[in-house]
């Protein structure tokens, strides 16, 4: 295929992505009303009592009672959550191209990062109240913990993970320093890293539920995180795999 025919065929692909995917759009709404005629069947067969399992028609109505202060609390929310994972983008990617450039450093935290990984979000939650207290600071404890180490691995095995090919050939051409990094690692190691976010992205939910569990509404959080998934990470991640070639549909 010749270069301008390439260019050409890549310019009609992203503009097919642009558009709305009315399919997708549909299969969301049919997921949600297959979830929410579920429960009010549940509702209806009584099969819990109406303290623990309310009606949907109940939900809403209590969430039109609360108002303004819902609004409020969602927006603190989102502040809190918006604060806590840059930071732990800030710390995941610093502290991953540091392990990047000093091997054995990377090899001892990796597996630091791995064991510590693994330790459920709630478990912060003692240690934010103990050293931090019960303030928005510990409840960005709890969700830096949780989250940062996602985004250090994926840096980390990104950027080990590319092909040495590819930067053998650009220091051929006389890329080298931050050009190298720039435009050949970075790019290269884009699809482990979006991977790495959405992870965190998922344990920072994690870790928030479980420093709010007194203060926010878990349907709401619930809600929220879907809408953001579904409208902000898969985007990105479509993009990237579009970029990359890796989406075989479009072919």
């Amino acid at each position: 295929m010749r270069p301008r025919q390439y260019i050409t065929k890549a310019k009609i692909i992203r503009k097919r992505n642009t558009k709305v995917n009315f399919n997708d759009i549909a299969n969301t709404i049919l997921f949600l009303a297959v979830f929410v005629g579920i429960w009010q069947l549940t509702f209806m067969l009584g099969i819990f009592p109406r303290v623990l399992l309310p009606s949907p028609a109940m939900v809403a109505q209590s969430f039109a009672q609360m108002g303004f202060s819902l609004i409020t609390n969602i927006a603190w929310t989102m502040w809190r959550l918006l604060i806590g994972f840059s930071i732990s983008i800030m710390l995941g990617v610093g502290i991953g191209l540091v392990m990047v450039k000093f091997k054995d450093f990377g090899k001892t935290m990796s597996s630091f990062a791995v064991g510590l990984q693994s330790f459920p979000s709630i478990a912060w939650v003692p240690f934010s109240i103990l050293f931090i207290g019960l303030n928005d600071f510990g409840i960005l404890f709890v969700v830096i913990m949780s989250s940062v180490f996602s985004v250090m691995l994926a840096t980390y095995s990104g950027i080990r993970n590319i092909p040495p090919l590819y930067i053998s050939a650009a220091r051929n051409m006389g890329a080298s320093g931050l050009p190298l990094f720039r435009y050949v690692m970075l790019p290269a190691a884009t699809p482990s890293l979006i991977i790495g976010l959405t992870q965190a992205w998922s344990f920072a939910w994690h870790a928030l539920i479980g420093a709010e569990i007194l203060m926010s509404a878990l349907i709401t959080i619930f809600a929220i995180g879907l809408v953001f998934d579904r409208l902000v990470f898969s985007k990105i991640a479509n993009k990237v795999r579009d970029r990359w070639g890796l989406n075989r549909s479009n072919e």
